[in-house]
């Protein structure tokens, strides 16, 4: 059996210990000795960036999308490969420790997407930068944990409940989507994203392709309905499966 390395150690606000590890060639991030993110497994975090830039593509001018959580660097690489030459992309990590990591060259994670002229990294809350950017972005990516509720930081929880959902909806423009990860199927919260004025669909990806169980992704397309109402959160028409 290969020896799992320990690379790098950081402390969550919580007070959890997050750890990077190497194994067989291979890096993983686990928080509290439950793995959170690994470069084995990473084929949903790359659609997930797929389904919500697929209604920009490569020709639409001035693209702006928002991420919440850098990971790896697997959702920023797949996302830049959908958009425009001109398009922006803003990054939101509250670890600065994991932003020094995708950044170590040998650790061979985000360090070249993370270098792409399109791209802001910013080390903070993505809350922040959705309250301050009031309907300027085209998509919003939330992968800031393991799904629905908050693992790392309990903190996360709030994104996923009305006032963050509600938040992510006023970032967003007209035609914007809201995409969410998750590692479990969560009826609730779909209903919720309803509640707060998203059309939405839910996605099963493979972590790796053809095993590894399945990642659900929640994709929200803003209700027409709640912009003609200049803001007010208009009755929902229900969601889609």
């Amino acid at each position: 059996m290969k020896k799992t390395n320990l690379l790098a150690t950081a402390t969550t606000s919580d007070g959890q210990r997050l750890t990077l590890h190497e194994h067989d060639g291979d890096c993983l991030i686990r928080v509290g000795g439950v793995e959170l993110m690994s470069t084995r497994q990473h084929q949903s975090e790359e659609r997930i960036a797929q389904l919500a830039c697929e209604h920009l593509g490569a020709d639409t001018p001035g693209a702006r999308v928002l991420i919440g959580g850098l990971g790896l660097g697997f959702t920023l690489r797949a996302a830049l490969a959908c958009l425009a030459p001109d398009a922006q992309v803003v990054v939101a990590e509250l670890m600065p420790e994991v932003i020094e990591w995708n950044r170590v060259p040998e650790y061979r994670l985000g360090a070249e997407p993370m270098s792409d002229p399109r791209v802001e990294v910013v080390c903070g809350d993505v809350a922040d930068l959705m309250r301050t950017n009031r309907g300027r972005f085209d998509a919003i990516i939330l992968d800031v944990d393991n799904g629905a509720r908050g693992l790392s930081t309990s903190s996360n929880d709030r994104l996923y409940q009305m006032p963050g959902l509600s938040l992510a909806r006023s970032a967003l423009k007209a035609d914007g989507c809201l995409a969410v990860w998750s590692a479990s199927p969560d009826r609730t919260f779909v209903e919720l994203m309803g509640q707060c004025g998203f059309d939405v669909t839910v996605e099963r990806e493979r972590p790796h392709p053809g095993s590894g169980g399945w990642h659900f992704l929640f994709i929200g397309r803003v209700q027409k309905a709640v912009h003609r109402a200049h803001g007010k959160t208009a009755t929902p028409g229900g969601t889609r499966r």
